[in-house]
C-alpha cells in the first residue's frame, strides 16, 4: 500500500446555502505536515461536528473509490468526498476501529467510521447520496494521529490490524444511534473509539 494522494482545502460556500464548508478538496503536490488536529493548512469550518483530534484525518481506500466511480460512471478525483488522504490497494469494508496506518515517522489509528451529512449530498449535488451512501456500506474512515510527521503522495504505508474486538466500518455506520445488546455495546467499548461515541454506549 501507498499514498496516493493527499488533500486539503479552503473554506468555499456551497451553492444556494448560506455557509462555508471545507468538503471541496483537492490534491496537493509535495509534502504536508499532519499533526494532532490533521493536515496543516486545510479548512475546517464546522468544527462541532468535523474535525477535532478523533477526526483528525479523513482517509479513503483506492478499491473503494474505484467502486464509486463505476458507481458515478465517472473518474474520480481524489479529493471529491472530503478526504484527507487516499491509500492503495484498501477497501474501507476490511478496516476496523483501532487499526493503524503508518506511513514514515506518521501513525494514524482509526477511531470512527463516516456518517453522511446534508452537507455531503449537497456538495455532490445528489439529494439521494446520503441513502446511497448508507446502501453502499463503504463508509469513510477517520484517524486519530498518534504520531504526526511529514507526508507525501507515493510514499508506503503499512495497515496494521487492531488485536482486539473488531468493529468494522460498514457495522459501525449501520449501528450509529442504534441501541446495542450488552455484548456488541462491550466489544464497542473495548476498542479505542471516536470519544463521542464512547460517551454515547457509555450512557446507554
Amino acid at each position: 500500500m501507498k499514498i496516493l494522494a493527499l488533500c486539503t482545502g479552503n473554506p468555499e460556500r456551497l451553492p444556494g446555502k448560506s455557509y462555508k464548508t471545507g468538503i471541496f478538496k483537492h490534491a496537493v503536490n509535495g509534502a504536508v505536515m499532519i499533526d494532532a488536529e490533521g493536515l496543516v493548512g486545510d479548512a475546517i469550518c464546522n468544527r462541532k461536528h468535523h474535525g477535532g483530534v478523533d477526526q483528525a484525518v479523513y482517509v479513503e481506500g483506492s478499491l473503494t473509490l474505484d467502486w464509486w466511480s463505476g458507481e458515478f460512471g465517472r473518474p474520480y478525483e481524489p479529493g471529491t468526498f472530503g478526504e484527507n488522504m487516499v491509500i492503495s490497494g484498501l477497501d474501507n469494508r476490511d478496516v476496523c476501529v483501532g487499526d493503524r496506518f503508518i506511513s514514515g515517522d506518521l501513525v494514524l489509528e482509526v477511531s470512527a467510521c463516516r456518517i453522511p451529512c446534508a452537507t455531503f449530498a449537497a456538495r455532490m449535488a445528489d439529494a439521494r447520496l446520503i441513502k446511497r451512501y448508507t446502501a453502499a456500506a463503504r463508509p469513510g474512515i477517520y484517524c486519530r494521529v498518534i504520531r504526526g510527521g511529514i507526508a507525501e503522495a507515493g510514499m508506503p504505508v503499512d495497515h496494521q490490524a487492531f488485536a482486539g474486538a473488531k468493529v468494522r466500518m460498514p457495522e459501525l455506520m449501520e449501528t450509529f444511534g442504534r441501541q446495542l445488546s450488552e455484548t456488541d455495546r462491550a466489544r464497542y467499548l473495548a476498542a479505542p473509539i471516536h470519544y463521542k461515541l464512547r460517551a454515547m454506549l457509555e450512557a446507554q
